[in-house]
């Protein structure tokens, strides 16, 4: 993790040719480039985060108020890992867009990359995603015009942009749920000898806030709000190491009100809990105006590392909380470590780094839940599928990509899209129509949308072992009418179902439907599958053109789905048939 960044992504161009042969750039891009002074940095040389930050939500809140056409305020900033430090004299390039736009609110990607001028090389610095509100207007409130993805980039970020959209909506309640019940089984708080108390890393700072720290609304910039949040979490981080501490992550916070000039913010700051090579330390933004009694602006948790001349991280001293409060703070800090691991090892990595089961347990269900999603999302969005076999309407289509094989099945039903969701997303149900499920049992109800199977397969060969998979299904009913109704599935691991002797346990990548409502009555079906070793001995003769299997189950589920219509489709139907005779 060094500034040079050795393992630099490649930063693409962001124009893109159209097929009409038309250059094509985002209309709400907005790209801000900045070179790193000496006034930008610490005294390591390296740029400020908060300075960064402040960067960053400039850039995103002028691409937020190009889509929208008035002022914006920041609402929340998803989880931001910081890759590398930037020196002085790099140059800082940041690109924000809208992905997508809701009701009265946006989020905004934003991409920071970090530029060599000496030898052109340029590399990834974080990348992030914020939200953004769009202020009332004198006409009553905003409605938002939506935003039409072009690109398969872009179409892939706004389908993603509502399942993130989803996570951020129940983050807190999950995580507080997730606090209460982790730090029960903590325990009491171990005893280190010559532990430093935690009271002695505690930070309170005052700013009073100033027109060129507000924007054209006299609002306080988020991004200021988060530089001297950042200050004061730098100070209390030092405190703790005598040195100077790396700021590497920054969790998922709310803005839950306004600052405006005039403000008096008061920023308190404490090391909750240092572990072997990380501290967190935890930041409280206030305000107060005259005798106004404080307002709570914002709260945030930032992970610290301190790194040696080899730029690895160094083993830190040990804390010792405070009492009620101080011990509270430590144990939700263990909890919040194990939370953030869940989620970077199952959400930042790359799909391909992504074990084929990950354990499931309540703490990472919602990370595991929009993985899930969030890997079906990104099979439907891609645009380079071969067409491999077509008969009776039902198609097969294949790619291939980084020696992974994925396949498609597609078709149309005429029954309505909504009922189509809830028949398909019953896993019970399937092995009425596909002979590959045996049989099918319900673990456990997570909750609304999520659900653990347990599905049994016959065997492939005559007095083969069959084979069972321990299966996460999770649906997603639209956003809007641009969504489709998803059912995505992954293998997982459960304790208490490891594998038997009866069966081989296979494991799922990535499956699912997507169900598109292109009429009242008349639903496209698309069936998609990452081929696992598990998967492939079902799929081989098909894929090689040597079996009708797939257009036998796909035309069972055609009749299954038609033979469950609701009453009022199929009367429908009948008249439209009767009519049809009449026109005769």
């Amino acid at each position: 993790m060094t500034s040079e960044g050795k393992d630099a992504d490649t930063v693409q161009d962001p124009l893109f040719i159209l097929e009409s042969g038309e250059v094509y750039r985002n209309p709400t891009e907005v790209k801000m480039s900045q070179i790193v002074l000496p006034c930008h940095a610490n005294h390591c040389g390296e740029l400020s985060v908060g300075q960064l930050l402040k960067w960053m939500d400039s850039t995103a809140c002028l691409s937020a108020e190009r889509h929208s056409g008035c002022s914006c305020v920041t609402a929340s900033v998803d989880d931001i890992h910081f890759e590398h430090t930037i020196g002085v004299g790099k140059v800082v390039n940041i690109i924000a867009k809208v992905n997508r736009a809701f009701t009265s609110s946006m989020e905004v990607g934003i991409l920071v990359t970090c530029e060599d001028l000496y030898t052109a090389r340029q590399w990834r610095v974080c990348h992030a995603f914020a939200t953004f509100v769009a202020r009332r207007t004198e006409a009553g409130k905003v409605q938002l015009k939506q935003v039409i993805p072009h690109t398969q980039m872009e179409q892939m970020e706004y389908s993603l942009a509502a399942e993130r959209r989803r996570m951020r909506l129940i983050h807190a309640e999950i995580i507080t749920d997730l606090l209460s019940s982790s730090t029960a089984q903590l325990g009491e708080c171990q005893e280190y000898q010559d532990a430093m108390p935690a009271e002695r890393t505690r930070v309170e700072s005052v700013e009073l806030v100033l027109p060129p720290h507000a924007n054209h609304q006299v609002s306080t910039f988020g991004g200021q709000i988060m530089a001297w949040m950042e200050n004061v979490a730098t100070i209390a981080a030092s405190r703790l190491c005598n040195a100077h501490p790396t700021l590497r992550t920054i969790d998922m916070f709310h803005f839950r009100g306004p600052s405006h000039i005039g403000d008096r913010l008061v920023l308190k700051a404490i090391v909750n809990n240092a572990f072997k090579h990380s501290m967190e330390v935890g930041v409280c933004a206030e305000a107060y105006k005259g005798g106004e009694p404080l307002r709570h602006i914002n709260s945030a948790f930032m992970t610290f590392e301190v790194l040696d001349s080899d730029r690895k991280p160094c083993t830190l001293p040990r804390i010792r909380p405070e009492p009620v409060d101080g011990n509270r703070r430590y144990k939700e800090a263990v909890a919040r470590k194990k939370i953030r691991l869940d989620r970077k090892y199952i959400i930042s990595c790359k799909q391909t780094e992504v074990p084929l089961s990950v354990p499931w347990d309540p703490s990472n269900q919602m990370y595991l839940s929009y993985n899930n999603v969030s890997a079906l999302k990104l099979m439907d969005t891609r645009n380079n599928w071969v067409l491999t076999s077509e008969k009776n309407k039902v198609r097969l289509y294949t790619l291939e990509e980084n020696q992974v094989l994925c396949f498609k099945v597609e078709m149309h039903v005429s029954v309505p899209a909504e009922q189509t969701f809830h028949l398909l997303s019953d896993l019970r149900r399937r092995k009425e129509w596909d002979q590959h499920y045996k049989e099918c049992e319900v673990i456990t109800q997570a909750d609304e949308d999520d659900t653990l199977y347990r599905v049994a397969t016959p065997s492939v060969r005559k007095g083969g072992k069959g084979k069972d998979f321990i299966l996460l299904a999770s649906r997603r009913k639209p956003c809007d009418f641009r969504d489709p109704y998803l059912i995505a599935l992954r293998s997982v691991t459960l304790p208490t179902h490891p594998p038997t002797e009866d069966y081989t346990r296979g494991e799922v990548l990535c499956a699912g439907f997507t169900i598109w409502e292109e009429s009242s009555t008349v639903t496209k079906i698309t069936y998609y599958n990452q081929a696992t070793p598990g998967v492939l001995p079902y799929i081989s003769t098909d894929i090689a053109g040597l079996s009708s299997g797939f257009y036998n189950a796909f035309s069972a589920c055609s009749h299954f789905l038609e033979a469950n219509k609701p009453p009022s489709a199929l009367q429908h139907n009948c008249a439209t048939i009767v009519s049809l005779e009449k026109e005769k």
